[in-house]
């Protein structure tokens, strides 16, 4: 396409409204990614209307808003589903885009060529980690979404061959385009790290760090056993630090949590921005990563960018983000995630080894590739 006029896109980035977690990073990253090619000219879909400018913050009051909408109105999902769809279409009739892009699971009926990023089946596998009422709206909607998609994506070969096998869908109409680290994730030096790390009463790589929104999919739970089980003086030198908003069924984590915050062995901060992750990242002795399935798993990309040593599930798509470059352990396994966190807090000439071959590794993957590769599907879907 280059030298003719910019393909005209259609791209929901209603994700971009909340507070950003993993899929709204993408949604971002692709976004400004292709952007930066130049052959694509893309026009946002944010829920309500539409617009030529790409959000960098999420809208004020929009979490209370949406809790409140969902409280008060039956069927609160499809209504607001049903509200979004004539959005959408008065829009596009409008704009006339050659494609539409879904980077969100679910597309919306489009009169023309629709690409739908499918980030995982975690909601088939494990649906009990899910509310029930997001099991219900993708069981009901997903399958019509395929069948809507001239082609897919998916963050990792994993999740591809999932969707072959469970859904029967033809290999030739689903391409596995890999994530990235933002630029923001990278190697600081201690003293840039200093101030951040007192304002939270932590010492440079003097923490073990997980990162993740609370949810049972994560596997908190087996990294707060794996830590209780460490030697006292170990937790003491190295507290675990807690990065993510609360998701759902947090109950027994919250009560796994409390003994070990009580006396600073364990400390939850909560969501925070991306200044304060990249120092968290970059500080930390090592980041720790048991979930039980991920359709890719940025935080580990993200800690290795950073310069820190992973340790990981080796389940799903995360030996394909983690390669040699962490440690990999049986997500269902305490004894040996307390050994691969023991190991790595103690053993500096592995630290080193591991923290270089994560550089190495986090090095592969960019944005601006996942951006070509996704315009390169662009042109198959309009093909």
């Amino acid at each position: 396409m280059t030298g003719d006029a910019p393909l005209s896109v259609a791209f929901n980035a209603t994700m971009l409204l909340s507070p950003m977690t993993g899929i709204g990073h993408y949604v971002h990253s692709l976004a400004r990614a292709l952007t930066a090619l130049g052959e694509v000219d893309l026009a946002y879909f944010y829920g309500a209307g539409w617009s030529r400018v790409l959000r960098d913050a999420p809208m004020a009051g929009i979490v209370a808003g949406k809790n409140a909408f969902k409280r008060l109105v039956p069927a609160a999902y499809d209504v607001m589903r049903f509200v979004q769809q004539r959005r959408f279409s008065t829009g596009a009739r409008r704009l006339r885009p050659r494609l539409y892009h879904e980077p969100n699971f679910l597309a919306f009926a489009f009169d023309g060529p629709t690409v739908t990023t499918v980030h995982d089946l975690s909601w088939l596998r494990y649906p009990q980690t899910h509310p029930a009422e997001r099991v219900r709206a993708m069981m009901k909607r997903f399958p019509v979404s395929l069948a809507r998609s001239a082609h897919v994506i998916t963050d990792a070969e994993s999740v591809r061959c999932e969707l072959i096998e469970t859904f029967d869908v033809p290999p030739a109409r689903i391409t596995a385009v890999p994530l990235a680290a933002r630029a923001v994730f990278r190697p600081l030096q201690a003293a840039a790290c200093e101030p951040a790390l007192r304002a939270q009463g932590l010492n440079w790589r003097g923490y073990l760090l997980c990162v993740g929104t609370l949810e049972p999919r994560k596997n908190l739970e087996l990294a707060l056993r794996a830590f209780a089980a460490l030697p006292a003086g170990l937790q003491q030198r190295f507290p675990l630090v807690i990065v993510g908003m609360k998701g759902w069924l947090t109950s027994r984590l919250d009560a796994l949590i409390a003994p070990l915050a009580a006396d600073g062995r364990v400390r939850p901060v909560g969501y925070v921005d991306d200044e304060t992750l990249a120092v968290l990242y970059a500080s930390a002795r090592m980041l720790i990563y048991p979930s039980i399935y991920e359709g890719f798993g940025l935080p580990p990309l993200e800690a290795m960018a950073a310069g820190t040593p992973v340790i990981a599930s080796n389940v799903s798509s995360l030996p394909e983000v983690v390669g040699e470059a962490g440690l990999q352990v049986d997500p269902q396994d305490i004894d040996a995630l307390r050994e691969a966190i023991l190991g790595l807090a103690e053993d500096d000439a592995l630290w080193q080894r591991l923290r270089e071959a994560g550089l190495a590794r986090a090095a592969q993957f960019s944005w601006d590739r996942c951006a070509r590769e996704t315009l390169a599907v662009y042109r198959k879907a309009l093909a």
